[in-house]
């Protein structure tokens, strides 16, 4: 073992080494995510070598959006192996190397294109940014978990979006992203699900939505739901608030019950 094996860190020393600020390291021991090693008699936190290598662990499956629930369930399991937890790690990084390695080829060959005038088929522009083997998976996940109504809604979503620019996608992005922050701020403000500020957002929410296909009472309760439970959305969600995504779905719930009609 060498010295640095031994080192010991105080909680601003390891917010320096890692890059992770205090208040997140305070907030990881809260929710037991990463105790320090020991506290000392001052009441200082102590992290040493085994919670460096878990907080690298932690930074890996963030960098992977994993949510935090997930993280702390993987790292707590019985058969958790450090070692081929980061063979996982370095298997993605790989696989996303190449996908990075494909999109820096497309934007030198757009560069080319438009510096230089460079011959340039219209798909190689879009080479490295859709992955529809991801998307025919993420759809056939839906089918297998709502049935008929799941394919139904997909129907319907393609066909509302045949027309659409990358510009109409952006714009939908946008006003998703302007809506999760401002359901954050009601969230940490201690707003509740049925506030009137919160159930105007989510009427604002509903219409977006809306763009896409037309849920009902029972849809639209249960997209709340599978916010909640499908990983990519919990992944998102949690990049705003570790509760946002809970709190959506209660307040869809109360929209839903309100506003919409009930299933057809």
């Amino acid at each position: 073992m060498n010295g640095e094996d031994k080192k010991t860190y105080k909680i601003n020393e390891l917010a320096r080494l890692s890059g992770v600020s205090v208040r997140t390291l305070r907030f990881y021991d809260e929710i037991g995510l990463l105790k320090p090693a020991y506290c000392g008699e001052n009441g200082y936190r102590y992290y040493e070598k085994e919670q460096l290598l878990l907080l690298q662990q932690i930074l890996f499956y963030r960098e992977l959006d994993f949510e935090l629930s997930e993280i702390g369930r993987l790292m707590t399991a019985t058969d958790f192996d450090k070692a081929e937890a980061l063979r996982n790690h370095r298997r993605y990084l790989e696989k996303e190397a190449k996908r990075f390695r494909v999109l820096i080829r497309t934007l030198d060959r757009t560069l080319s294109h438009l510096e230089k005038e460079t011959p340039m088929k219209d798909k190689e522009m879009y080479e490295g940014f859709f992955d529809p083997k991801q998307q025919k998976k993420y759809e056939a996940e839906l089918v297998e978990r709502y049935g008929a109504a799941a394919q139904a809604n997909i129907i319907e979503s393609r066909r509302r979006t045949q027309g659409w620019k990358k510009e109409d996608y952006q714009d939908v992005a946008k006003e998703y992203d302007r809506l999760h922050r401002a359901l954050t701020e009601t969230l940490k403000a201690g707003a509740k699900a049925g506030d009137p500020q919160v159930q105007t957002l989510i009427r604002e929410h509903y219409e977006v939505v809306n763009r896409f296909w037309t849920p009902d009472r029972t849809a639209y309760i249960g997209l709340g739901q599978l916010y909640c439970e499908h990983e990519h959305f919990r992944r998102m969600y949690d990049g705003y608030h570790p509760d946002l995504a809970p709190f959506l779905a209660e307040a869809m719930r109360v929209y839903a019950e309100s506003h919409l009609p009930p299933k057809k």
